[in-house]
Parts: structure tokens; sequence; C-alpha cells
């Protein structure tokens, strides 16, 4: 494989990953795997400038906020951890902290749940209100899905701690911290439960309980049967370190995690991490990591935040679970572009109290590369948040019997020929109107980053395509209600809900809609900057490559996917009936060399109190500049937010101009 042809398959699967982690709550592969591909791509990018497009992605931290909940604003931001995923990681830490310190650092240790972070409020002692962490400054309001998780209080319970230095029983405000999650014994019940319903299983306890605080129905949310630990103590007590705030949560009547230590030195937070690492099996919820804290709260204000990165804490990540088995076959499905994709069926085994039946194998490349054959027993590996991965055969255990896998020369599905595009490790169905091609279209049309269609999820796609009330995306605008009516498990409420949100996506833009109508390579960047030179979709539809070509980071892979996108007729036809249908299909055009970021380069990095990577994207575009994918001497300005990672270093080190959003906005005034 050629470095652009690899380069182009980095970000196909990175975006990939973002999407199915933030905007589906299903992610598909482990933080250490998805590190691994940001790094790799970032590197080729440095080492070839010319391989970078502006479609690259970067890290994202977080999820915005959904309409369907009311906005939860925090008085303080959530802050997300650094991470380290060794104990020399951990060791950096404790240096920086003590030379900032002046001395020797006492830490408490906590077991990182998997689970959903949320925020509770109390006023006079009775649970007020309840939000997600989203972007760490606004979240979702689901007070009410969090008044049916039995571990959380509704109200306090008064004690007198005077040795904690307390003197107010319960105060008139408060704000508790903590992890919804769901127990592995209730993941399996559940489990059970959906598949007798002929309804997907989950992929694992997380998912599932972030669904479960999600829902419309707070009796949904309470037959998933949460569980709640709280673990900081925000406001509504003047306490002197972790520790006495751990105490006092526990004395106002939260659960506390019971597995937890203060630790004097270095040595003991190791020892507490190789402890608990060896043991999480013993435990009926899932953890993947632990959470270093400074104990002393003044030491803590003192060493502050950096980019809204605490320097106070640190999250050590465990190394994914392992795992023998035997591999008895590789079934392929087909992704929204008509790409195969080979996943392995497994015999069933457990993997830290989580029985795995199957496991992504990525491509034949991978197969290829590390032998794996049919009939092999293998190694799996699971992280807590991802779908298995299998990492290799057992050699040893190989008995002469196994078999080489081949992809298949049609598609599974619809039985079209497939290509094999040279220099690439993907095979492709041929037919744009195969059904399993028809449902990830739809599917990725009606997500949040594109059409934002709330109530036609991974289900209802599955059920409006196998019955083929939808053949392309613009039949969803098309539904009516007694086609949604014959679906089953669709009452009136829904149908009416869910016509009212395909109304409304209609008037998301030109951007959104280039993003969501799946043109390959044309992510949430290049969509933007596409939008805003040209204005209409027709002027790029109708554009040549020379003047597509013009737009800032868009090359000949970008072009040419463009290009066979409008050049197709049934495309053509489609995008003439989602204009019948009243699409919206314009948006500010940008002045490309003038405008007040005219000639500016920035880079954007970490999360945002209130913008997303997108709006912030769009902002810089209109107002004439442009976003790249990493930090260079032609860097202008990096915009830093949340955990933002080694940009900002890099940054720091270049002497480029760095900007939170309060700055940011100023700029563009």
């Amino acid at each position: 494989m050629n470095l652009r042809a690899r380069a182009d398959s980095l970000r196909e699967q990175v975006e990939e990953a973002n999407y199915r982690y933030y905007v589906l709550d299903d992610p598909q592969i482990t933080d250490a795997e998805f590190d691994a591909l940001l790094r790799e791509l970032g590197e080729l990018e440095n080492e070839h400038p010319e391989l970078r497009t502006p479609d690259s992605p970067t890290q994202r931290v977080g999820a915005v906020a959904s309409e369907r909940f009311a906005p939860f604003e925090h008085a303080r931001p959530m802050l997300s951890l650094a991470n380290a995923v060794s104990a020399d990681e951990v060791r950096a830490f404790d240096e920086r902290a003590r030379k900032l310190g002046g001395g020797d650092v006492a830490y408490v240790c906590e077991l990182k749940i998997d689970g959903l972070a949320i925020a509770l409020d109390y006023r006079n002692g009775s649970l007020a209100r309840g939000g997600t962490r989203g972007d760490g400054r606004i979240g979702e309001d689901v007070t009410a899905n969090l008044r049916t998780v039995k571990t959380i209080p509704l109200r306090l319970r008064p004690s007198s701690i005077d040795a904690l230095g307390v003197t107010e029983r319960l105060p008139r405000f408060l704000e508790a911290r903590g992890e919804v999650y769901l127990r592995k014994s209730d993941f399996e019940r559940l489990n059970g439960a959906r598949e007798r319903e002929g309804l997907p299983s989950f992929a694992n306890p997380r998912n599932a309980a972030s669904g479960g605080v999600r829902q419309l129905d707070p009796a949904l949310t309470a037959q998933r049967r949460l569980s709640f630990f709280a673990y900081q103590l925000v406001s509504g007590e003047k306490l002197r370190t972790q520790w006495a705030a751990l105490r006092r949560l526990e004395a106002l009547g939260f659960p506390v995690n019971p597995n937890i230590a203060r630790a004097a030195s270095l040595e003991e937070v190791l020892a507490f991490c190789r402890d608990w690492e060896a043991r999480r099996d013993e435990l009926d919820y899932e953890i993947d990591g632990v959470v270093v804290k400074v104990d002393d709260f003044a030491l803590q204000e003192k060493l502050g935040v950096v980019a809204r990165d605490p320097r106070w804490a640190i999250a050590y990540k465990f190394k994914p679970r392992e795992a023998r088995t035997k591999l008895t076959d590789i079934v392929v499905s087909v992704g929204r572009t008509g790409t195969l994709n080979p996943n392995a069926v497994l015999k069933p085994v457990q993997i830290g109290g989580v029985t795995v039946k199957s496991a992504t194998l990525h491509n034949i490349d991978y197969i290829k590369s590390n032998d794996i054959r049919i009939g092999d027993t293998v190694l799996v590996t699971r992280a807590g948040d991802v779908i298995p991965r299998v990492v290799g055969p057992v050699l040893a255990e190989r008995t002469g019997k196994e078999r080489t896998f081949k992809m298949p020369d049609r598609c599974p599905v619809c039985g079209s020929d497939v290509d094999h595009p040279p220099g690439e490790a993907m095979s492709r169905c041929t037919n744009a109107a195969c059904p399993a091609q028809v449902y990830e279209r739809v599917r990725h049309f009606a997500s949040r980053g594109a059409m934002d269609i709330e109530g036609l999820g991974d289900v209802m796609a599955q059920q409006l395509t196998e019955r083929r009330l939808v053949r392309d995306i613009a039949d969803v605008y098309k539904l009516g209600a007694a086609a949604l009516a014959t679906i089953p498990r669709t009452g009136p409420k829904s149908i009416e809900n869910l016509l009212r949100n395909i109304e409304r996506s209609k008037e998301r833009g030109l951007a959104r809609l280039l993003y969501g109508l799946g043109i390959r390579f044309v992510g949430t960047q290049t969509a933007a900057i596409l939008a805003g030179d040209f204005g209409t979709i027709d002027a790029i539809a109708d554009a040549t490559d020379e003047e597509l070509q013009r737009s800032e980071g868009i090359g000949p892979e970008v072009t040419g996917a463009v290009a066979l996108f409008f050049k197709q007729r049934a495309n053509r036809e489609m995008i003439a009936r989602l204009k019948r249908a009243g699409v919206e299909m314009t948006a500010p055009r940008r002045a490309r060399t003038g405008g007040k970021l005219g000639g500016k380069t920035f880079v954007l990095t970490g999360t945002l109190p209130n913008l997303t990577r997108d709006e912030a994207t769009a902002l810089v575009v209109q107002a004439g500049g442009k976003v790249t994918g990493s930090v260079s001497k032609k860097t202008d300005y990096v915009v830093a937010g949340d955990e933002p990672g080694s940009k900002l270093t890099k940054a720091e080190q270049l002497g480029i101009a760095v900007l939170d959003e309060p700055a940011f906005r100023k700029l563009l005034e």
C-alpha cells in the first residue's frame, strides 16, 4: 500500500471510530488502538505534509448535548483526565506534582468505573437536578431518569462529623459527581432479555448504562437497573482533602466505592494499580483503570489546570484483557460505502465477566499479516468499552485442519460483483442499491453529525430498509404515518415525534447534508469547506476538478470522489428528490482570501466549552481561514479546549499563539 492510500485508510478508520464512539455510543476499537491509529496518521502527515488534508481527524472529548433534553450547565467544568498507560507516565506525573508542590505528595487512589459521568445538584438536601458531562461545560438534563437509579439518594442524610471540620449538616446547596454504571450480572440479564425479544445485544455494560440514562421514558431507564458511585464533592462543603470528601459523601448517603486507598508515596500508588489490574475480574462491574488524585485540596489548587487538563489527577489505564478461544468461522458484513468487513465468529468465551462470541478482524491485510485461519485457537483481547479484537493465532495449537480465508468475489448480501482496488486493503460491493449499504447510508444520514434525525437509529433504519420503505436516503422524506405504523413496536407518539424530527432535519444546511450524503473522503471539515466555498450543492456538482482543488486542502482523492458521486445518475436523481422535499441545500459563501482570518492557519485541539469542533471549523472557514490537523511552523493559532494533548505542547515549543474559546471568539469579532 502506498503512503497516500495508507493515510486515506487511517483517516477513514479514525473517522469511523470517532463516529461510533461519540455519535452512536458504540465504540468498535480500544482507546489504545485509536491512539495508535491517530499517532501513525500524525507521524505520516508530519513526514509527508503533502498528505495532510483539512479533513484529517483530531482528538474529540465528550459529546454535545442532544436536542431531546434541556441543556445542563455545569457551575464548574467537568474536566476529563490525562491518561497514563505505563508506570513511567505515573512517575512523571508524581515528579511534576512533587516539584510544583515543593515536597512529598499524598494521593488517593480510586477505581476508574467504566460508565457515564454525571453531576447531581441538591437544594436544601433534596435532589434538584442531574445532568451528563456533555462537553464539560454543557451536558444534558436527565434528572427524571437519574431519579430512577436506586443508589442515587433523592434526599441527603443528616449527619454530624465535626472531626472533618463540617459545621453545617445539610448545606443549602451541594453538588456531587460520580459514575452511573451497570453491573455485569445486570448486563447479562439485560442482554438475555433482549435476545429473547429479538433485539440486538449491547456490546458492553458502558453502552447499556449510557443509553439507559438517555432514554426518553424514565420507566425504560428504571428497567436497566443502573447503579451509581460518587467520587467528587464539588461544592457545598469546606473540606481539606479528597479523602475527607469521600468520607463526607458516604455520611450524606451517597454510595462510595469501598476499594479506595490513601497512598503516601508513588510506590504505594503503583502497588494499588498492579493489585487491582490483577483483581479486576473479581468485581461485578467494569473498571478500566485507577484514578490517582492529589489528596490535599490546597495543593490541587496550586497545581492548577492547564488548558482544562488538571495537573492534580491522572487516570492509569489497565492493559486490555485477553483470552484464548476457537475461531469457528469468518463472516463478512457490508458498510455504507460498500466496504466488506470480515468478523470472527468465536466459540463463546468469558473475558472480564462478559461473554464474547465475535470479534473484529479489520480487513484482509490484517488477516493475512497475522496468518489468522478458520479453526485456529486465537488470542482475543477486549477493553471495557469496545468490541473484542483477534490479536492473532496460537500457533502451537494448530492441527493442520485450519482453513485460510479468502474475501468473497461477490457481495454476501446482494450477490453483486466485488471490487478489489489496487493498493487498498478494503474490498467493496459495486451495487449502490445493496440493502446493507442502504441501511448503513440511512443510519449515517440520520446521525447526529449529519442530519440529526432523532428516532431514526439503528433499529428503525434496519426496519425501514428491510421492509423496502426506504430504498435511498431521499425516501426518508416520503415517510408517512401509515407506512411507519406497519413497523412493530412503533406507536402513534413515536411516529409523531419521528415525523416532526424528519421535518426539522430539512433545515440543517448544506455542510451537514454533504457529510450526510456519505461521499467517500468527505468528512465534516471537508464538507464545511466545500459548502463555504461553493454555497450551493449545484455549484459543487457542476464544479470542475480544477475548481474543486482551489478549495483549501481539497486534493485529487476528494475531487475524484466528489466528481464520481455527482456523475452517477442515481445520485443526481436522489439530490433532485431531496430538493423537491424541501431540504436546504445552500450555505453562506466565505471569502477565499479575505475575511477577518484571511490567510491564517488554525489547529483545533481538545473540546471547547460551547462549540463543537465542526462549529469552530465552520467559523474559521467562513472568516477566510483554514483548519489543519497538526501543528507546524506555518500554524498561526492553536485553539485549545479540554484535554488538548501533544498539540498544545508542540505549539508552546514553537511559540505559537494559543487561544481558549473566549479569546477565539474575540478574534472573530
